[in-house]
């Protein structure tokens, strides 16, 4: 017994309680919210996610504090300006605005709020909204879904206005890569449909590429893969004038994507920078079966530049043309 109380007194001698934190730690109680990096797609590079208009859209939060006191609202992705009422929050699941437009996340806990940046939350205006193949005024055209109830179509369009073109929606690609390049340039808004998972894809092929080539890097450190999306999103009215197009292309569903792609850095795009493609896509779909798709090789003489097509259409499928 008197070993054990000289040696308690010798702790409570030498024993100085730690001092508590100033701040900015001292409030714990301030909010600190920002995506996780689930909410950016499996390349970690996906900065749109997609809803229709009041629907749910799962959006992965890491949040500190009692997430039960937090609520939430959307504000317009342009000016910050509140849209609709706010809500309480419910795990990871939100309510998307019931406007079409894009916006961000803003997490409320009594006075405080914090936008969230990205992922920026694009609300579509739903298929079925077209009239006679026009939507606002825009001319997209009919789909086989129109005529077979239970053929496939995009669920929606993104509404694009000219203040848009430059959204980022991926690391490396903006939303203006994806317009159909048709004869309506003056005709605002347009509509684009577009798939997240091709998004996804495109982003793990460039980076299985910058691995591959050892590119030149940047100050920034990062490696730079040079491409240009000859095509992306195509309006079915666009895509039956388009010379050797399928007649029911991905390319009207948003899953596809033309792109010459300078694989090797050389600054040039040749039947070898091809070859690098075809094998980053065949790893790429191995290691995502979600994303297996179409590949196909166009670097014959009746094209101006190489290029490869990519989509996600679910089989896989390979040519050349």
């Amino acid at each position: 017994m008197l070993v054990m109380v000289s040696a308690a007194l010798g702790v409570v001698q030498f024993y100085h309680p730690t001092p508590a934190p100033i701040e900015p730690f001292a409030n714990v109680s301030r909010l600190a919210a920002g995506a996780s990096m689930n909410a950016f797609g499996m390349s970690r590079e996906v900065k749109l996610s997609f809803a229709l208009p009041g629907g749910e859209v799962e959006f992965p939060l890491e949040v500190s504090g009692d997430p039960s006191a937090l609520t939430y609202e959307w504000v317009a992705s342009r000016d910050s300006m509140p849209i609709e009422s706010i809500r309480p929050m419910n795990g990871a699941t939100f309510i998307a605005p019931s406007k079409p437009g894009f916006y961000r996340l803003a997490i409320v806990r009594g006075s405080d709020l914090q936008i969230i940046p990205e992922p920026t939350l694009a609300v579509m205006v739903p298929f079925k909204q077209r009239v006679g193949g026009m939507l606002n005024g825009y001319r997209i055209g009919t789909y086989v879904a129109d005529r077979f109830a239970h053929h496939d179509h995009p669920d929606g369009f993104l509404e694009v206005s000219s203040a848009d073109v430059d959204l980022r929606i991926t690391t490396h690609l903006r939303l203006g890569d994806f317009l159909t390049h048709d004869s309506q340039n003056d005709v605002w808004p347009k509509y684009v449909a577009l798939n997240p998972r091709l998004l996804d894809k495109l982003e793990l092929v460039f980076a299985k590429i910058g691995a591959r080539a050892r590119l030149s890097q940047p100050g920034d450190g990062t490696q730079s893969v040079a491409f240009d999306v000859h095509s992306g999103f195509r309006t079915p009215a666009h895509n039956a004038g388009v010379w050797r197009a399928a007649g029911d292309s991905r390319h009207q569903y948003g899953d596809a994507a033309d792109v010459a792609i300078d694989a090797n850095g050389d600054g040039r795009v040749t039947a070898a920078d091809e070859a690098m493609v075809a094998r980053a896509v065949d790893q790429v779909e191995d290691e995502h079966p979600d994303l297996v798709g179409g590949l196909g090789l166009y670097t014959s003489g009746s094209y101006r530049t190489p290029y490869v097509h990519i989509d996600t259409r679910g089989t896989r499928s390979r040519w050349k043309g």
